[in-house]
């Protein structure tokens, strides 16, 4: 069985995140969804979960962070492209997005751009040649 990711995600409002990451190329997954939770699939393998904070507290009874204050992970998705990268970090700000929080990566052979959702959390989009990467370790060996 193919190994998948659910990422769980505090929201302030489920519907305007799931308009959000709709609109920079997620699909709401209707079966898993309702009032309280919105599921979003990125990929066969990664679904974001938008949680309330209502639903979020039926997980833990942790505090939910500020995420545009503070930060507790940064997660990643892998492109095709350079410019794969910047067209999905284009898309989040015409969507209400912040591009770039971290700052931009680019070592030849990988290439990284970052952007903060309505709610604050951090996703980075990069791009690695791999051939490149192993000749650059190579080098400095």
């Amino acid at each position: 069985m193919t190994q998948m990711i659910f990422i769980n995600l505090p929201v302030a409002d489920v519907d305007a995140s799931a308009r959000f990451y709709e609109a920079v190329g997620a699909t709401r997954n209707d079966t898993f969804s309702d009032e309280s939770c919105a599921s979003m699939l990125i990929s066969d393998t990664i679904t974001a979960m938008l949680l309330s904070h209502g639903r979020w507290r039926d997980f833990t009874s942790k505090q939910i962070p500020d995420a545009k204050t503070s930060a507790q992970v940064l997660l990643c998705l892998s492109m095709e492209s350079r410019a794969a990268c910047d067209a999905a970090v284009d898309a989040v700000v015409k969507a209400g997005g912040v591009a770039d929080p971290v700052p931009k990566q680019d070592h030849g052979f990988m290439y990284g751009r970052s952007y903060e959702d309505p709610d604050g959390h951090i996703w980075e989009v990069m791009w690695m040649d791999r051939a490149g990467m192993e000749r650059s370790m190579a080098a400095e060996r």
